[in-house]
């Protein structure tokens, strides 16, 4: 990452806190602390005042963090404790109101910030996850090279498949596919759920072993960069659909489509669900889609905005997010598609390669 991008991150963030008539920020979250900085460590506490960005860590980063960090922060590291060092720096000079990421602090950090700066701290939310709302051109060709990742890693796995392999052997041959095309981690645990398993929105990998006819559900992410990807595939195992399967399937990639084709930079985020919702209700399955149709990408895998009946807000032009509308019934199975999409303030691109077509592995 150039210097410029975090340090042009770091302006935008000190208006947000001007604006609140604040005097300092502290960051407490990882993905938030890579974003203004670049840093990838996991302990650290960010201190954003006009005069200047200071990053405090621990031994374990005393190389890593000048190296990640150090054009655009001073770096402080602590053999001990943080939160000490992190008093000495504020009484190096004046303080006035500062705030603190109230939604990511514990109740045992707000204990630890009094001493600290004693009656001077402001609650704050979502500061910073506002900005990273807006992608700029390097986030989004890292999301489409993570994609890209895991379509290939899906590729490998598919023909690999077989009747009587658990849903933990699937799992593995796609999450090793996945690393030897060298993604970072997984942002989240892998989804395998076969037969009627696969009606359960956000199964856990099982034991379970697929049967002939089964549906199979993959939802799974890859990482560049510290970008996330997020795909979710559903396909038939052992023989071909029968007329209930395709009718659903069918129904899912439709509403898919809908949305994909109609979502637009400006859009209430309610209206983006109600795309892919109207076609569901239309055919039947409304109440087997409970859940929303998408959410935000980027460095984690949950992130703003939300695609959602009760959403506010618009779809902001720069924002990714996820489309990803099911069908689940109980006992029975289900049925959940999932792609990536940019909305450029052109329309929506995709980032992923929306192959929806159904597979049935025979």
């Amino acid at each position: 990452m150039l210097a410029e991008t975090p340090l042009r991150r770091q302006a935008a963030l000190r208006e947000r806190i001007g604006a609140l008539e604040l005097d300092g920020l502290l960051v407490q979250s990882p993905p938030n602390n890579r974003y203004l900085t670049g840093f990838t460590g996991s302990a650290g506490l960010l201190l954003m005042r006009a005069e200047e960005t200071v990053l405090i860590t621990d031994f374990r980063y005393q190389a890593q963090a000048p190296r990640e960090a150090g054009r655009v922060a001073r770096i402080e590291v602590d053999q001990a404790n943080l939160w000490d060092r992190l008093k000495r720096v504020l009484g190096e000079r004046p303080s006035g109101r500062l705030g603190f990421e109230a939604h990511v602090a514990t109740v045992r950090d707000r204990e630890r910030l009094e001493p600290c700066a004693s009656g001077r701290w402001q609650p704050t939310a979502d500061l910073v996850e506002r900005l990273r709302t807006i992608k700029d051109a390097e986030e989004v060709a890292a999301i489409r090279q993570a994609a890209a990742l895991g379509q290939e890693a899906l590729a490998e796995t598919l023909p690999a498949i077989r009747v009587g392999q658990s849903e933990y052997a699937v799992a593995a041959l796609l999450e090793a596919a996945l690393r030897r095309r060298h993604s970072q981690w997984h942002p989240f645990p892998t989804i395998v759920a076969s037969g009627p398993r696969a009606a359960l929105p956000h199964a856990g990998t099982s034991e379970r072993g697929l049967e002939a006819g089964d549906w199979l559900l993959l939802d799974f992410g890859a990482q560049v960069d510290g970008y996330c990807a997020d795909l979710t595939r559903t396909v038939v195992v052992g023989r071909r659909a029968d007329e209930r399967q395709r009718q659903v399937y069918e129904t899912v990639r439709q509403a898919q489509r809908r949305a994909i084709d109609h979502v637009r930079p400006g859009m209430a985020a309610r209206e983006a669900d109600l795309l892919a919702r109207e076609v569901i209700v239309q055919r039947g399955f409304g109440d087997a889609f409970g859940h929303s149709l998408g959410h935000g990408l980027g460095l984690e895998v949950h992130e703003a905005p939300r695609v959602s009946p009760t959403a506010e807000g618009v779809l902001p032009a720069g924002s990714v997010v996820t489309i990803e509308p099911g069908i689940y019934l109980p006992g029975w199975g289900g049925v959940r598609l999932e792609d990536d999409v940019h909305i450029a303030p052109e329309g929506p691109v995709l980032l992923s390669d929306n192959r929806v077509e159904l597979l049935e592995l025979v």
